[in-house]
Order: structure tokens, then sequence, then C-alpha cells
């Protein structure tokens, strides 16, 4: 069975939206943040990215971490290329050629986009948003993000998705990694066919699941 470590308020949401999508089994070990508890490494501690057995999983101390019948991965937009690959079906590549385009905007979602997109939704988790600092990052981030936005745009204007004119893994692995910048609603009024697709994404039942699984989460803590 595949267990996912890693609590549905993280990346680990992407493995999760991806398991529910394959209609796989999967067991959740909710492994939290470190950085979220005083004092991680008490006895009394929550499992987290600090506790000693998570490290004996992933070493770097991040979630999400998949483990499948044995093999260990540690990086979640790899774990769904994987998952894809394993378990086939219309999220996978139908070939090689869609194989490499799903790598490509993969690695591009995690290089040209994410790096933008992170900083926004970390300024919001620590309240930061209405500050002078606060501002001048999202701003900064948002320009970042004006070229690349752009450039999903005019692919979108021949095709409703990314790859094969089908909902795969590359969507997605963007969409999760585009949503950490959706608070910012005036980037995505710019680029409509973005914001389109985006709105397809979301109204999978799957990505409702998942999202059922992270406010759940929110109520409890």
């Amino acid at each position: 069975m595949l267990t996912i470590y890693g609590v549905y308020c993280s990346r680990a949401s992407r493995n999760y939206w991806m398991a529910e999508e394959l209609g796989i089994p999967f067991k959740s070990v909710p492994v939290i943040q470190a950085r979220l508890l005083a004092d991680p490494l008490a006895p009394d501690a929550r499992l987290n990215t600090k506790s000693p057995s998570f490290l004996a999983v992933n070493p770097m101390g991040l979630i999400p971490a998949i483990d499948d019948d044995g093999l260990v991965l540690t990086e979640s937009l790899a774990n769904n290329l994987y998952l894809a690959r394993k378990h086939g079906g219309p999220l996978a590549g139908a070939d090689v050629e869609e194989e490499g385009q799903m790598l490509a905007w993969t690695l591009w979602a995690a290089t040209e986009v994410e790096p933008h997109t992170v900083k926004i939704v970390l300024t919001y988790d620590n309240a930061a948003e209405n500050t002078p600092e606060g501002k001048a990052v999202i701003e900064a981030s948002v320009k970042g993000l004006e070229r690349p936005l752009a450039r999903l745009e005019a692919h979108l204007q021949t095709q409703d998705y990314v790859v094969g004119n089908r909902f795969t893994v590359a969507d997605l692995n963007l969409a999760e990694v585009l949503r950490y910048a959706m608070s910012e609603t005036y980037l995505f009024d710019r680029h409509p066919r973005v914001k389109a697709w985006l709105r397809r994404c979301h109204a999978r039942p799957a990505f409702e699941t998942m999202m059922a699984g992270r406010r759940k989460e929110a109520e409890a803590a």
C-alpha cells in the first residue's frame, strides 16, 4: 500500500490529490512541520519533520514523503510523476513524447513558478500581507509571475489542458504550485485562460476531497 507522510496543509496535498485521482488505497501519516511546534523534540511532541522516526524516512526533514511498497520518494512533484507512470490511465503520458512534456511542465512549475508563489503563501501564513515588508514581497512575486503566466496563457489558447488536451499529472502539479498565489485574484483576472483552467482543475471531485481534508485539519488545529 502507498503511505503518504505529511499533513494535508502542506505540499503533501499534491500527493493526496493524486492518490484520490488515481483511486488507489493509501495510508496517511500526518507529519506536521516542526516550525509549528514550540519544541519539536519534546517527548510528547506530535510527529513532526524533526522527529527521529520521520528523519529515518526522509533525512532532509521535509514533507511530503511517500513509501510505495518499500520505495521511498521525497519530492512532491516527482512523487506524482512516479504514481502517474506506475498506475497509468489518462493522467499519465500516452507515449514518450507526452511523458517528456509532462516532465518539462512539472520542472517549469518548480523552477519558474514556485519560487514566486511560495513567497506569497508564506507571507500570508506569517500574517504579514498587510505590512510594508509583506506587501513588497507580494508585489515582487506577482511581478515575477507575469512572464510565466503569460506563457501559460498563450499555451492554453488552443487547448483546455496543458498536455494532450486532457487533465493529466502535469495539470495537477502546476495547479498546486499556482494555488499558492490565488490570493492575488487580480493576477489571474489578467490571465483569463489560466483562471478558467484552474477552475476546471479545481472542479474535479478528487481535488474537492483533498481540500476537505485540509479543512478538517484546519478545524482540528
